[in-house]
């Protein structure tokens, strides 16, 4: 279990500690911490820059020459980056400054990188621009970074701000050891709620709100649970006019943080409820779902599914599938089906929240071959009354992200 200090203080907003103070406290408490890691290490002295003008190196054809703004003054810059352009804002590390390692995105050194004034064939250049790997960080944690060449910043980015704080890298990720007794700490909340019992501090779970238009779920999806003693609850929610869009920069972060890559704004979601409460999520394409209904039951002996990641799965009575009037379209706890993913052309979908039996789930993700994210919350035994605020929680950020409208009511099976 990982999370980023950031995501802690959004529920415990008084919290102010170190790294070391945090690490020592929360162990003795009962949380241990089994160590972190702090994503500006050997970031120093990098502002936020704009490109004012680019001209070829006299002396090398795959150099350029550019004038850089930085807030308090104007300096020089020589680089072999193939993707700015003259109004460009970018990282810059500053003479003394350090970055954390190579563009390359090898191993970074203990110390990071020490960038001074320099002449490149007979030039001078009086910093660096970076990439997001000279930052430390990589394109799973910032997708929208190139493949190679410089981190492009957002246009309304403050010129000679601190473009570490911009990125959001002012920050630790700790790395916990959490009993299977303490389920509740399989999430951010339940970490969150330790560390304000910890240090004394006042916590601030999320307010949850009701959504939904006039319309009524059950007037468009019917959901049966045929084995209530692997499933205790099935939640579901209906999604309309999906909004497929990257997510904002904020959740974008914290998913990263906790090892998640950035997706879109529906996937996002799923993810980042899974982590924020512990409750993992599934949606649904619900024109791709036959019938209009889901049916919770187990396989048939023999039967084989092919999951999202491609692969063909063998199944047997005792393996949990969701199923529609048709067909298999999840393993129940562990992966969803190629046959009903979530794809550009979704309209509409169906939020999946719901309460495995443990046990099964973990006999079930080693008969099939296949643990996940989701798996290894179901095995320690979920608690089913988190299900429906995880469910109305992903609505509402659905709603305040502009990615759909919600369809009123919710189909609760429990």
């Amino acid at each position: 279990m990982n999370t980023a200090l950031s995501w802690i203080k959004a529920y415990v907003p008084d919290l102010d500690v170190t790294a070391q103070e945090y690490t020592d406290a929360m162990t003795l408490s009962g949380t241990k911490v089994e160590g972190y890691e702090k994503l500006d290490k050997n970031l120093e002295k990098i502002v936020v820059g704009q490109i004012l003008s680019i001209e070829k190196h006299p002396d090398a054809d795959k150099l350029i020459v550019c004038q850089v703004d930085i807030g308090t003054e104007k300096i020089q810059i020589v680089t072999g980056a193939p993707n700015v352009h003259v109004g460009d804002k970018v990282p810059v590390v500053l003479d003394g400054g350090k970055v954390a390692g190579g563009h390359d995105g090898g191993p970074l050194p203990e110390d990071g990188i020490r960038i001074k004034t320099g002449k490149l064939r007979g030039v001078e250049s009086c910093g660096m621009m970076c990439s997001i790997e000279e930052l430390g960080s990589d394109r799973n944690m910032y997708p929208d970074a190139p493949e190679s060449g410089i981190y492009i910043l957002p246009e309304d980015t403050k010129v000679g701000s601190d473009a570490v704080e911009v990125l959001g890298l002012h920050d630790t990720v700790f790395e916990y050891e959490i009993t299977s007794n303490r389920v509740d700490c399989y999430s951010v909340i339940g970490i969150a709620r330790e560390a304000a019992a910890t240090f004394g501090k006042k916590f601030y779970p999320p307010v949850v709100k009701m959504t939904g238009n006039n319309e009524d779920i059950h007037d468009h999806l019917k959901v049966t649970v045929e084995d209530p003693a692997l499933c205790k609850r099935y939640c579901a929610r209906m999604v309309k006019n999906i909004h497929l869009a990257p997510s904002p920069q904020w959740m974008q972060r914290r998913l990263a943080a906790s090892g998640i890559r950035p997706i879109n704004n529906i996937v996002d979601i799923t993810n980042y409820i899974m982590e924020e409460y512990g409750q993992p999520m599934h949606a649904f394409d619900y024109d791709l779902l036959a019938g209009h209904e889901i049916i919770v039951k187990c396989a048939k002996d023999g039967d084989t599914f092919q999951t999202l990641d491609g692969q063909e799965r063998k199944l047997d009575h005792t393996v949990l599938m969701i199923n529609d009037g048709e067909k298999e379209v999840g393993i129940a706890g562990i992966m969803g089906g190629e046959n009903s993913k979530i794809t550009d052309q979704v309209k509409t979908m169906v939020f999946e929240c719901a309460t495995f039996d443990g046990t099964n789930i973990r006999l079930s993700a080693k008969k099939v071959g296949l643990r996940t994210d989701a798996s290894g919350k179901y095995e320690k035994g979920l608690d089913p009354n988190t299900a429906e605020e995880a469910v109305n929680r992903a609505c509402q950020l659905i709603e305040e992200l502009g990615a759909g409208e919600v369809v009123g009511g919710m189909i609760d099976v429990y």
